[in-house]
């Protein structure tokens, strides 16, 4: 008996794996309209800066006067102003966004007038209107209060009204575009469960919508701060009315002009980062990660100096 064994060769083993594909070498695209943009703006810059440095101004003047009592009390006042004008706003917002949203025709054909009278008016010319009453009205009687309207309908009244007033019937729209981003089935859940409209509306209703509501009110409180610069027109002493009196007082009215500009920056400054926490704060539950903050992107920023890309030092 033969056993026949077979001799395996070289030739006969198995094939070696084939090698994988050759990584991929990225080139970058360089975008050179990028830097010739970059260019044209720095050069418009320097071409600013020195334009400015031709004239005669004084910058020491600015310095000098920035924590003068009087621009302190304008900025005060003009805090004042933008928190209570916006009080206003937001109040009188709320409440004509519900009566617009209202099936009574009466409450909603009052909201829509309101709304349409004061955003198709400017705001300077409603300040006017209220500082000019007294020209056809002697005195204000109101039943119970009655008094010669001069006295009344003082300079901080007259910007407070008016702003405040004006305010609503934005905070108007904005509000009610929150509450009609609520879907309805939020309401009549609860409607179901027993309660009643105004608890429905306050404790489902308006928590959702602040998700929408509170930026563009956010921008809102930064605008108003900047608008309260036309009070000045109607006698009330805030920021702007304050650089103007140093400046005819001084001799140096541009610099106070840029003053007062430096100040609205300081402030809006101040209000947009309020703004970034209070719309971070809304955000919790709607985003699984919240954005980083100021403090949170420095750290990062000072921590990975040093550290090279794509591992640890």
């Amino acid at each position: 008996m033969t056993v026949d064994i077979e001799k395996t060769g070289p030739e006969d083993a198995p094939p070696p794996p084939a090698a994988g594909p050759e990584a991929i070498k990225a080139i970058p695209v360089r975008h050179y309209g990028r830097y010739i943009s970059a260019v044209v703006a720095i050069a418009l810059f320097g071409l600013i800066v020195y334009a400015f440095s031709q004239g005669n101004i004084n910058w020491d003047a600015i310095p000098e006067y920035f924590f003068d009592d009087r621009i302190i009390d304008g900025v005060g006042k003009t805090l004042l102003l933008t928190v209570l004008s916006m009080a206003i706003g937001i109040i009188g917002g709320i409440v004509l966004a519900v009566m617009r949203l209202s099936h009574n025709p009466v409450t909603s054909s009052i909201a829509w007038f309101y709304i349409w009278f004061f955003r198709g008016t400017p705001v300077l010319v409603q300040l006017f209107v209220w500082f000019n009453l007294g020209l056809v009205f002697e005195y204000i009687n109101l039943g119970f209060y009655r008094d010669e309207w001069s006295d009344f309908m003082t300079p901080f009244l007259t910007a407070l009204l008016g702003l405040g007033l004006n305010e609503a019937a934005y905070m108007a729209e904005i509000c009610r575009a929150g509450l009609l981003s609520v879907d309805e089935g939020q309401t009549e859940a609860s409607h179901a469960l027993g309660m009643s409209h105004g608890k429905t509306l306050l404790r489902i209703v308006i928590p959702q919508a602040m998700r929408v509501i509170v930026p563009p009110t956010g921008n809102e409180v930064i605008n108003m701060l900047k608008t309260t610069s036309l009070v000045a027109a109607v006698q009330f002493t805030e920021l702007f009315r304050q650089a103007q009196n140093i400046g005819q007082t001084s001799g140096a009215p541009v610099e106070m002009y840029f003053l007062a500009a430096a100040w609205y920056l300081v402030l809006t400054s101040v209000l947009s980062i309020g703004q970034y926490y209070l719309e971070r704060y809304y955000a919790r539950g709607s985003s699984r990660s919240l954005p980083p903050t100021p403090l949170q992107k420095i750290k990062t920023n000072l921590f990975s100096l040093g550290r090279p890309k794509g591992g640890t030092a």
